[in-house]
């Protein structure tokens, strides 16, 4: 690969990762994540 495809590559996985990070952050999910997380913490050993 040449200096032009991974420039190309690596703009591609910024947006890709500040697309993600978007959707992680958002209300819905944090909220989900956290009941998840609290259902995993609550079950009995």
């Amino acid at each position: 690969m040449n200096t032009t495809e991974y420039a190309v590559g690596t703009l591609a996985t910024a947006g890709f990762a500040a697309v993600l990070y978007q959707v992680l952050s958002s209300d819905l999910v944090r909220g989900e994540l956290r009941e998840l997380v609290q259902r995993a913490l609550d079950v009995p050993l």
